[in-house]
């Protein structure tokens, strides 16, 4: 004879985890590393899982591939860039440097 038991009424029932309030990404690392650390962390962490805008394409289907190695999905394009976001602020800057430059020669 086999017996259902409903996994409610079972004692070791495995729930869900509850969602985490603040610490979101970083809630993975517990109380550990410190605070501010985590905070940091949260920052860099959000930066380097999110989708980025293809130059070439133009779709948000840019994604981390490893470390300074950005892969569009749509257009297959390999973009080396920054470790943790696309477009580092150096790199924005020289780019506008090198623009202005160039239409000054112009």
């Amino acid at each position: 004879v086999h017996i259902t038991r409903e996994l409610s009424s079972h004692p070791h029932a495995v729930t869900m985890a509850k969602h985490t309030r603040k610490v979101h990404i970083t809630g993975k690392y517990g109380v550990r590393y410190g605070a501010s650390l985590r905070k940091q962390i949260k920052k860099i962490e959000i930066t380097q899982h999110a989708k980025y805008t293809c130059g070439f394409c133009g779709k948000d289907s840019v994604k981390r591939k490893a470390t300074g190695v950005w892969n569009c999905s749509s257009c297959r394009k390999v973009i080396a860039g920054g470790a943790y976001m696309m477009n580092t602020p150096a790199a924005v800057t020289v780019r506008a440097q090198i623009r202005r430059l160039r239409d000054l020669a112009e």
